[in-house]
């Protein structure tokens, strides 16, 4: 269907942008939820290179579109292209959402609700936490761990990358504790973050930015079970995981923040959160028969 004929029909278009897009689940998760929620509203995926970013831009504006994913290389060169974009995208330095607030277009990041959103509950005040990477992920994160009141903020949050060099300006920027990575293993902390593509399906899925072996022992407070979170979701269970969980740590895998920008996106557009079937689809399509 093309965007004048879904425009024509009454069907509110939505999508995604990146370049390469692949094997994106974006139009699995919304067009599941636009259709459990029997919303007439369509999700497609356009390839846009990065030089025509600013034409894909007028286009969004041209033919109504309602809202859009963006992935990479696009969250940061879309900023100056929006009337408006959100603190906390400034904050971050990247939008990954469009959507219209009246005539104005408008740039969101929901990476930092997304990431954030399986960590409710879990008491981070006062605790170390390790940051593994310093990419665009890292930035959303380095942004939600920071964003509570000073008294619910981590006591201190350490990051290294391979390169001893790429996590100096996000340690800066944030208030992070930079590590050489030959010391990552020193800290003890309540939570150690993978955002490095280590493990990710493809020629680095056997591998681990992190040994828990060598981890320093983390010190139980209270009933609070170290954690570890992986930001990568394809495959669900990644070494980094499976050898966090026979150190005995509880996982989060990186459905869980997948799911939660895309939900927070989807409520940005519809004003509802995404439904259970949507959730439910994105295990199938990984391989994680839904429980």
């Amino acid at each position: 269907m093309s965007a004048a004929a879904s425009t024509a029909t009454g069907t509110a278009l939505y999508g995604v942008t990146g370049w390469p897009l692949g094997q994106s689940l974006s139009p699995l998760l919304h067009n599941t939820g636009f259709a459990a929620l029997g919303i007439n509203a369509l999700y497609m995926k356009w390839e846009v290179p990065p030089h025509k970013l600013p034409a894909f831009v007028e286009s969004v504006r041209l033919l109504n579109i309602r809202g859009c994913s963006v992935t990479i290389p696009h969250k940061v060169e879309l900023l100056p292209l929006l009337d408006e974009v959100s603190p906390l995208a400034m904050r971050v330095g990247a939008a990954n959402t469009i959507y219209w607030q009246g005539e104005r277009l408008c740039g969101e990041n929901t990476d930092v609700a997304g990431f954030m959103a399986p960590l409710a509950g879990v008491p981070l005040a006062g605790a170390d936490i390790l940051l593994l990477g310093a990419g665009g992920a890292a930035r959303a994160v380095a942004a939600g761990l920071v964003s509570p009141a000073p008294h619910d903020r981590p006591a201190h949050i350490y990051v290294a990358t391979p390169s001893d060099k790429s996590h100096l300006p996000l340690a800066e920027e944030f208030g992070l504790t930079p590590l050489l990575w030959q010391n990552r293993h020193e800290p003890a902390p309540l939570l150690v973050i993978n955002t490095t593509p280590l493990g990710m399906r493809g020629k680095a899925e056997d591998d681990t930015p992190y040994d828990f072996s060598l981890a320093a022992q983390y010190a139980p407070c209270g009933n609070t079970a170290p954690l570890a979170y992986d930001i990568v979701y394809n495959p669900l269970e990644t070494r980094f995981l499976r050898e966090a969980r026979a150190a005995g740590r509880r996982c989060i895998s990186g459905l869980e923040m997948f799911f939660g920008q895309g939900d927070a996106q989807f409520r940005l557009w519809t004003g509802q959160g995404l439904p259970p079937e949507s959730r439910r689809a994105l295990k199938t399509a990984l391989g994680q028969q839904p429980r």
